[in-house]
């Protein structure tokens, strides 16, 4: 029996298979960059350092920080700060957010004049309310390097220091940078930032003597002023599909009107990141490397440790030794 002939395929089939193959070529030629690139556009990579890329025009996401703050030292220390987060995209450049936070603290046998004057313990409350606006002057995904400006303004109830009640505004402005590298699959960002300050104390009943004074330690009521000064980097890289691993590092400082600088701290360490379609998440461990301040009065204590302070190249007084950071963000 003789082979059935195979028939040649026509000129239109090969020409229809041709132009599918070269459609095919092109979408994945244009496509490569934008699928190396972070899922969504404000994907957080980091849990300190914030990127420059704003939520698109009419996309929503929602937020959820959760980060625990320990270790003075001396005597226990260990608070929680929540925030959650409502975020959505006025226009391709413009995105707007509002925040409600939240902290819960455990403090007992630290005395810090004007800092922590006596011990709390209590579990989640609410502690403020915060708005922000980014815009986006260049876009990292489509110029050679992302800029924005950061704004925002927040009350807050609560002191984070002590865990007392305070009333505290807050206006604070930041430049963000960021650089894809590698076709995404290396990221650079970058912030500074300026905080200004206006805050109330409200008295406390019964506080503790400082036992070098012999006086009831020091729980100023006059209204305060501060500046506050940060500068912030980072930089991930993408070692699976999905998952980038990075690094951050923050520096901070205070200027209080009645003494000029008054702390400084520097803090740096490592952050994973998974991120998704429709969901992310980064975790961040943030300890702090050196940190200090100008010395001044009283004598129970100057601005770069305190009384039983069990290492006096940090700063105690305000922050914490350790900080850990889970952020999780769900786009819609």
């Amino acid at each position: 029996m003789s082979p059935t002939p195979v028939s040649a395929p026509s000129t239109r089939a090969v020409r229809s298979r041709n132009s599918v193959s070269h459609a095919a070529a092109w979408v994945a030629l244009l496509g490569a960059p934008l699928l190396a690139l972070p899922a969504a556009a404000d994907e957080n990579l980091f849990g300190y350092v914030a990127g420059a890329e704003p939520t698109p025009k009419g996309h929503n996401e929602t937020y959820f920080w959760l980060t625990n703050r320990y270790d003075k030292g001396a005597g226990r220390y260990s608070a929680q700060d929540l925030k959650l987060e409502y975020e959505h995209g006025i226009t391709d450049n413009l995105a707007g957010a509002v925040y409600l936070t939240g902290q819960s603290i455990n403090t007992s046998g630290i005395r810090i004049d004007g800092y922590v004057p006596a011990d709390a313990k209590y579990g989640m409350r609410f502690s403020g309310i915060e708005g922000s606006l980014k815009y986006a002057f260049l876009r990292p995904a489509l110029d050679d390097i992302g800029l924005a400006g950061y704004l925002s303004a927040s009350y807050s109830t609560l002191d984070p220091h002590s865990g007392q009640d305070k009333d505290k505004y807050s206006l604070e402005g930041k430049l963000l940078a960021q650089k894809y590298l590698m076709d995404g699959q290396l990221v650079l960002a970058g912030n500074l930032g300026l905080e200004a300050t206006y805050a109330v104390r409200k008295p406390i009943a019964g506080l503790p003597v400082n036992d070098a004074t012999g006086e009831p330690l020091e729980w100023t009521l006059d209204p305060e002023m501060e500046i506050g000064v940060m500068a912030a980097a980072g930089i991930s890289y993408r070692f699976a599909p999905n998952w980038y691993i990075g690094f951050e590092a923050l520096y901070d400082t205070e200027f209080e009107t009645a003494v000029g600088q008054e702390r400084w701290s520097l803090q740096a360490g490592p952050t994973l990141h998974y991120g998704s379609k429709n969901w992310w998440a980064t975790l961040t461990w943030l300890p702090q490397l050196r940190g200090g301040g100008e010395k001044f009065g009283p004598a129970s204590f100057d601005g770069v440790s305190y009384p039983g302070q069990n290492d006096p190249n940090l700063h105690l007084i305000e922050k914490t030794k350790y900080e850990v950071r889970l952020k999780v963000g769900i786009n819609f």
